[in-house]
């Protein structure tokens, strides 16, 4: 499944060697990107399979077809019988152990590199267990400095990674020099993390213990350096390419790799390739772009002659119609020339090339981004659902209000960026995270409540709508939540057993004449009614109004229930009547419910008859 949040993964396999290890697993394995084996001598379960012969065999066997192994066994048993297989932490699978009983999903082996650390995380959201990570990064909140790169598509280059990630794990002076890529990991490090941006005006003063480069410039790393330096390669580098037709891949390859050899530019760092849309067929491109994973943007002759370039051609003009092809497709795609065509040319390859590379402002990425729309509920941790519980843990961003993300603290995870708005904010938080699931991050929006009822999961679609959103990238899914309604009403009892209705009060999206309009049918039509957003600082005659119209209908003495702050720790719950409401506190963290006709108080308890009773005593 390619939403699943299992899909990153995958292949995955669990295994279990006893039926109560088995039952553990079951709610994992029920995802199709799972497959759960057991000994012969287990009954199958779901789309388990049997192993034959000793667990050891079998795991040599489909070792190195999967991307992470899930055991519930003993962590010494599983280091056991995975030490043999185990290479280094590069090609290593991600290991995760699950105790027997189901409480402690513990990262084991590839934590970084395999994303054993982020799994084991997801796994104890899924199963409401605690997970155990013990890697240096995650103790002090940082961000593994030799896996964060990945988010943004970023690929790792040359140097002593074991030593950088030392000199972390000890708190020393870490100097980064950031030439490109996104710095928005930047913005969200705890204030006791060890990194000095940029270069210092005094190294002597700095006295940096370790470097790290974030550039698509590729620099030589002595072996024997005096301490440990790394690189990442934000991929930001266009390659635009004009060739004759029918010219070869290699040559073309060849041509791109001198070009980056001789500006000093990393391979690693390139986008894309960009050509005209006469090119669009090429086949020697469409093989260079096939072989190194690469995007192919093409334009059309009026787009790129009205492209300034420092050296065109009247020759090129003649021919396809605009008097530059590489640098124009270079520039239209990475915005900044950097490299000026290079013409390429061979004795023994066919055809002729000409390369130019032009960088861009923000790198690409190479993946779909995805949009979580989220239910937090009330924001205790025990009324939000796993699912809800696994997508914000496992989003690369989380946006939200303020207050709500305070609420979700322990859900979240060093390498994640977290931006918090005020209130009044919510269109700018959904054109927010569609921007950055559109470059192709993960981001979780979250409401309080359900997200689908007064939250941000129709504001997001809104703007996806106006956005003219394909309906597939980014994808979109929803994780719905207890709404306010839910939560106050179990505070109180089973106000909701009839038909009810939700009414906002707020009028800053609706005119009050409409809302004066949906109360008068409510309460003429015996709705039990849920109140939204009653009252506010300057906003205070809408819950007297509101009163006012379901005095005309009902008996003073219907029971009406305040909460404030439902399963929160300054939780406020009163039962009292309509005639009553107003002498007690209302405000915009408050959910109002008036009873119908029906609704009666007993025992402090409020209860909406459905009508089971009535029907036994007439069957009588």
């Amino acid at each position: 499944m390619e939403d699943s949040c299992f899909a990153r993964f995958a292949p995955i396999v669990a295994i279990a060697t006893y039926s109560q290890a088995a039952q553990v697993l079951t709610p994992l394995t029920q995802d199709p990107n799972i497959q759960l084996w057991l000994p012969d001598s287990l009954e199958k379960q779901g789309n388990s399979q049997h192993y034959e012969g000793s667990l050891k065999e079998h795991l040599a066997s489909i070792w190195a077809e999967n991307q992470a192994f899930i055991f519930c066994l003993a962590a010494g048993a599983v280091v056991r019988l995975i030490a043999p297989l185990l290479k280094n932490k590069a090609e290593d699978p991600a290991v995760i152990v699950i105790d027997g009983s189901g409480n402690y999903v513990v990262s084991l082996c590839s934590g970084h590199q395999g994303k054993a650390d982020l799994l084991s995380q997801i796994i104890a959201r899924q199963l409401g267990a605690k997970a155990i990570v013990t890697g240096g990064s995650s103790a002090f909140g940082l961000p593994a400095i030799d896996t964060f790169g990945f988010i943004y598509g970023w690929h790792k280059g040359e140097g002593d990674w074991t030593g950088v990630m030392a000199a972390i794990a000890k708190k020393s002076t870490v100097q980064v020099i950031q030439e490109s890529g996104s710095t928005l990991w930047q913005k969200h490090l705890p204030p006791s993390h060890p990194f000095h941006f940029g270069f210092s005006e005094s190294s002597a003063e700095l006295n940096p213990q370790a470097r790290i480069w974030i550039s698509p410039t590729k620099r030589k790393i002595a072996p024997k350096s005096d301490f440990p330096k790394v690189q990442w390669h934000p991929r930001v580098l266009w390659i635009g390419i004009g060739c004759e037709r029918g010219t070869s891949a290699q040559l073309i390859e060849t041509a791109i790799d001198e070009t980056c050899k001789t500006y000093h530019y990393a391979t690693e760092a390139i986008a894309g390739i960009a050509s005209i849309d006469l090119k669009a067929d090429e086949a020697g491109i469409i093989q260079v772009c096939q072989r190194r994973n690469l995007p192919f943007k093409t334009f059309t002759p009026q787009a790129l002659k009205k492209v300034d370039v420092p050296t065109p051609s009247e020759i090129v003009q003649q021919e396809v119609g605009t008097p530059s092809v590489a640098e124009a497709a270079a520039i239209l795609a990475g915005e900044n020339l950097q490299v000026s065509k290079q013409i390429f040319k061979s004795d023994t390859q066919l055809g002729a090339v000409t390369v130019a590379i032009a960088q861009a402002n923000i790198e690409y990425i190479g993946h779909t981004g995805r949009l979580y729309l989220v239910g937090i509920g009330p924001g205790d941790l025990n009324q939000i659902t796993p699912a809800a519980q696994t997508a914000i843990t496992e989003a690369d961003i989380v946006i939200g209000y303020t207050l709500y993300l305070d609420l979700i603290e322990s859900l979240k995870r060093p390498e994640q960026v977290i931006e918090a708005s005020p209130i009044t904010q919510e269109q700018q938080r959904a054109q927010r995270a569609i921007k950055l699931a559109q470059w192709g991050l993960t981001v979780a929006v979250v409401s309080s409540g359900d997200c689908g009822i007064y939250g941000m999961a129709g504001l997001v679609l809104e703007e996806l709508q106006e956005a003219g959103w394909n309906g597939k990238s980014p994808q979109v899914r929803v994780f719905p939540g207890i709404s306010a309604l839910q939560s106050a009403a179990s505070r109180v009892g089973a106000p909701l057993m009839h038909d009810f209705c939700a009414i906002s009060l707020s009028d800053l999206l609706t005119p009050w004449e409409v809302i004066q309009k949906r109360l008068h049918a409510a309460a003429s039509g015996d709705f039990i009614t849920a109140l939204y957003n009653p009252r506010s600082q300057k906003r205070t005659e809408q819950i007297v109004t509101t009163q006012a119209i379901f005095v005309q209908h009902r008996q003073e003495d219907t029971p009406v229930a305040i909460v404030r702050g439902a399963y929160r720790q300054d939780e406020q719950v009163t039962i009292t009547t309509l005639s009553q409401m107003l002498e007690h506190p209302i405000d915009m963290l408050t959910t109002v419910i008036i009873g119908n006709t029906t609704t009666r108080n007993y025992a402090d308890w409020m209860i909406t008859p459905r009508g089971y009773l009535d029907r036994t005593r007439n069957e009588e």
